[in-house]
């Protein structure tokens, strides 16, 4: 384990690691100002590509770009035209893993030319003498982390480098692959709640995108992964975007480290604001005399099951401050005849941390072995592909493994310990239909709803039915009274509730002037009728189901001032 006092240099000399070098900063800082001046940033490839053909890169589909590219990159009559076959020479080589010239190269980017390029370890020279793509290269860009609070956190246009995926390279890929940026990581960065931190975590850097959100709201970051190689490609990202970062080259220290090392190794004795993590989740079957070579780093833990999960669930409160916060990505087991949260639930005990497991997706064993085969490109070799199959099969049926969960989980290590018997608020969703995004600022709203809830007594509050939020009701023909109610979210998670007739009531009178002890009074005395109706149990049922409308974000409390506390 590398000790954490002494920062470990990654990528610094020539094919040690076959990464891209990060030790020479003029270079990188020519090949910064190249790309810039190509115009190869989001925007930039959009406009060359068109809708389409852009449309279908992000699916991974490149016969569209190469269509529309091809002539663009041959075609130099005016300076608009010569400006674009630049840009297309650049996404030729490094989006569409086409082999270009080296001509084409230099003249596209002046200033770091092949020779730069080589030397950087980002192409090389094929057997045709063309310039080959050693590495995918591509733009990443964000507006700004919504939801970041005080941090003043704003956009960048950024450039991130990893190894060539499946969809641009023929075979299986390597065993210590660094994955670019994909769906997992994306979901990860929009669900994560970005507030100031003064240290966080990233846990399984991997390339380093979750590492570059962290660093516009966290005074420091450090960033660790078992992979030698995924550390020499974060540090290849940071120094190659240290200006839009804000980050000194000559002092990378300062403001983000790198360690290598499994899980929470690399920090242990160590406390975080912040924790995030898109961890080596993938439910992968061990064998017998396995090595640690023969697994996929980017995706397989190494250990069995969805112990990789587990573990981290019960571990990572322990390197969180107090009231300090994780969030992750994850699969779960589902034996068949349990409920998807039960394994889930089991991994909190004795933990005392807070948490909230909102379960996206569930597939079954076949699905799941066919996705993640494919995600490695074990389909291209039929025996891999049928041997792994069946191993997959197998695995989970030694557990009685059912389904297989996939979603986002919260962690909260409280300010005050837990009382001895007292177990810390755990809440568990499946919500699988579309959702908005970014949604981390209304997953913060959500966690201030509930803190407000501890904090005050509802009966007291005044509220108000949130802007987003519609009423449907429902009724058969000729029907005096409709048979369903329902409240929908137009934002956020986009919740439907199924309201009572006294909840409905309840709802329609919240306009900020009675309080909710007032509203329930009145509704009370209003249905109270008869001598079953069982006044205790009326408002005490009623007062629960508000509540919950408040913490899923339906009805909001007004302040004292008469401002409407959206809690975010």
């Amino acid at each position: 384990m590398t000790d954490p006092a002494t920062p470990t240099i990654f990528g610094t000399t020539p094919n040690t690691l076959d990464a891209p070098r990060s030790d020479l900063p003029e270079m990188l800082t020519a090949l910064a100002a190249d790309l810039r001046m190509v115009g190869y940033t989001v925007d930039g490839v959009a406009e060359l590509l068109g809708e389409s053909a852009h449309a279908a890169l992000a699916r991974d589909q490149l016969i569209p770009a190469l269509i529309v590219t091809e002539p663009t990159a041959r075609t130099t009559d005016s300076a608009t035209d010569r400006a674009k076959a630049a840009l297309a020479v650049v996404v030729r080589l490094w989006l569409l893993a086409v082999p270009q010239t080296k001509d084409d190269i230099d003249a596209a980017l002046p200033r770091i030319r092949t020779s730069g390029l080589v030397e950087l370890g980002l192409v090389e020279k094929n057997d045709a003498g063309a310039v080959a793509a050693k590495v995918d290269l591509r733009p990443y860009g964000w507006e700004g982390d919504s939801g970041a609070g005080n941090s003043g956190s704003g956009g960048a246009e950024l450039w991130v480098s990893s190894d060539l995926a499946a969809h641009q390279q023929p075979g299986v890929l390597r065993h210590d692959h660094v994955l670019g940026i994909g769906q997992a990581s994306t979901t990860l960065v929009q669900t994560t709640i970005r507030r100031h931190s003064k240290r966080a975590l990233d846990l399984g850097t991997g390339c380093g995108i979750q590492t570059f959100h962290l660093l516009h709201h966290s005074e420091h970051v450090t960033a660790t992964d078992i992979s030698e190689r995924a550390l020499a490609f974060t540090r290849f990202n940071l120094m190659l975007n240290a200006e839009a970062l804000h980050l000194d080259p000559a002092n990378l220290e300062a403001r983000v480290i790198l360690r290598l090392g499994s899980l929470l190794e690399p920090v242990a004795g160590e406390a975080f604001d912040l924790v995030v993590s898109n961890p080596p989740f993938v439910i992968t079957p061990r064998s017998a005399g396995e090595r640690a070579s023969d697994q996929f780093t980017y995706r397989d833990g190494g250990l069995p099951g969805d112990d990789i999960v587990a573990n981290l669930v019960r571990t990572l409160p322990d390197v969180l401050t107090p009231g300090g916060t994780a969030q992750m990505l994850g699969n779960w087991e589902i034996p068949a005849g349990s409920g998807w949260n039960e394994r889930p639930a089991s991994w909190l005990a004795g933990s005392g941390a807070e948490a909230w497991f909102i379960q996206r997706e569930q597939v079954s064993p076949e699905l799941y072995a066919e996705t993640w085969l494919q995600d490695a490109s074990e389909g291209r070799d039929r025996e891999l592909y049928r041997d792994a199959y069946a191993a997959y099969l197998e695995d989970f049926a030694s557990r009685n493994v059912e389904t297989i969960g996939f979603g986002m989980i919260w962690l909260r290590r409280p300010k005050r310990p837990v009382g001895a018997g007292t177990a810390a608020p755990a809440r568990f969703e499946e919500i699988t239909y579309p959702i908005e995004q970014p949604i981390g600022p209304h997953l913060a709203a959500a966690v201030e709803r509930a803190d407000w809830l501890d904090a005050h007594q509802l009966l007291d509050a005044h509220l108000v039915v949130a802007e987003d939020v519609t009423e449907e009701r429902h009724q058969r023909p000729g029907a005096e009274h409709p048979g369903v109610i329902l409240l929908r979210q137009g934002a956020g998670l986009r919740r439907t509730n199924l309201l009572s007739t006294e909840l409905a009531g309840f709802v329609s009178a919240c306009d900020g002037d009675l309080s909710v002890r007032q509203l329930i009074g009145a509704l009370a005395a209003l249905l109270g009728e008869g001598d079953d109706f069982d006044d205790d149990a009326f408002r005490s049922g009623l007062l629960s189901d508000v509540g919950n409308l408040v913490r899923d974000g339906f009805l909001l409390p007004v302040t004292s001032d008469n401002h409407v506390d959206d809690a975010g």
